[in-house]
């Protein structure tokens, strides 16, 4: 089963190195992206990230989902400003 609940947190928490920061950047608490991560870690039944009270890395499985989770995000922008860009040369023509 495939879903996007908790890709965007688990990418920034990776990007940010770390819940607080990520949260911050998603403008969201501490505890959302917590979650979000938890459920997605349970979801796919693999450790993601690896926690201590100093730091947060990606897994080796992790590593390998954010490489991926990325792709489809930076793909997901493109396709967006794609229609944006459509829209914007419609009304110029």
């Amino acid at each position: 089963m495939f879903g996007w609940e908790g890709v965007c947190e688990f990418v920034s928490v990776a990007e940010q190195g770390g819940f607080t920061p990520a949260a911050r950047k998603l403008g969201v608490s501490v505890a959302q992206v917590s979650r979000q991560v938890a459920q997605l870690e349970d979801r796919l039944q693999a450790k993601l990230l690896l926690r201590t009270t100093r730091q947060v890395r990606l897994t080796e499985l992790g590593e390998i989902y954010y490489r991926h989770c990325r792709q489809l995000l930076d793909n997901l922008y493109e396709a967006e400003l794609a229609v944006v860009i459509g829209r914007l040369c419609r009304r110029v023509t």
